[in-house]
């Protein structure tokens, strides 16, 4: 990745991409990789071995998958990726944009969790669908896993954050404040302010604007059955339509 692609990131995943665990913490996301492991061993036509993960992050939901999956890693930031090493040591780690990854190898399955959302027009999304399609094999499976669609969309504000359990006195608390400015195109904003807490120093805020995608259901389905892909939308349990997929075997579908 450049220095000019690093410094695009969201300053989430570049110069603060150090707090992220503090934000988002990986003992959050067992239910969540519990739903995801059962989606990913019934999409396939036999239960997968192998998982690529697009956009993976600092390896929250790996963390846990990887107990039930060889787990490959791929993210952009080089930050999300030196904090999943730390945490899968085990797994293999690829810097890599889901948009243009190639490797010479098929995975039984493919997952994109919410870093799907950062795909903002019909053919980002459209692309990295593509890339989860090259790489999962013949009659494999992949999940698609947005936070919200067109039809599901709602402004919210919502806080969190944690403390370090380290012992190094940090400590990260945040609202969010998502918002549509333009309902008639295919993105919306969630703003970030981070309040910064090293040891007894004075706190620090911290603004961060994030730009998502927003895609009908209709337009999601369309673009998974174009790509090559069998899709369902399923509802999970935290109110959102995410997307299992399965890849036509040769000779069939």
């Amino acid at each position: 990745m450049s220095d000019l692609q690093a410094r695009s990131l969201p300053k989430l995943y570049f110069e603060l991409s150090s707090w992220y665990h503090l934000l988002s913490s990986p003992s959050d996301y067992g239910d969540e990789a519990e739903f995801v492991r059962n989606l990913l061993a019934g999409a396939g036509q036999t239960p997968p071995v192998t998982v690529l993960e697009l956009g993976s992050g600092g390896g929250n939901n790996a963390s846990h998958l990887k107990a039930h999956f060889k787990m490959t890693l791929a993210d952009l930031s080089q930050g999300m990726l030196d904090l999943s090493r730390r945490l899968n040591p085990e797994c293999e780690h690829i810097q890599a944009d889901m948009k243009t990854l190639r490797l010479n190898r098929l995975f039984d399955a493919g997952f994109i969790h919410d870093a799907i959302m950062y795909m903002v027009t019909e053919e980002d999304l459209r692309t990295a669908m593509e890339t989860a399609f090259f790489h999962c094999k013949p009659g494999g499976g992949a999940l698609f896993m947005p936070d919200v669609i067109r039809e599901t969309f709602v402004s919210v504000t919502a806080h969190g954050g944690h403390d370090s359990k380290t012992g190094d006195g940090r400590a990260i608390r945040y609202i969010e404040w998502t918002f549509d400015p333009d309902p008639a195109d295919t993105t919306y904003t969630i703003d970030f302010s981070y309040l910064l807490r090293e040891k007894n120093m004075p706190v620090r805020v911290v603004h961060d604007t994030h730009v998502f995608g927003i895609f009908s259901r209709e337009t999601w389905l369309s673009l998974l059955r174009e790509t090559g892909f069998n899709p369902k939308a399923v509802a999970d349990p935290w109110g959102r339509e995410v997307f299992i997929c399965t890849k036509p075997a040769i000779g069939g579908r």
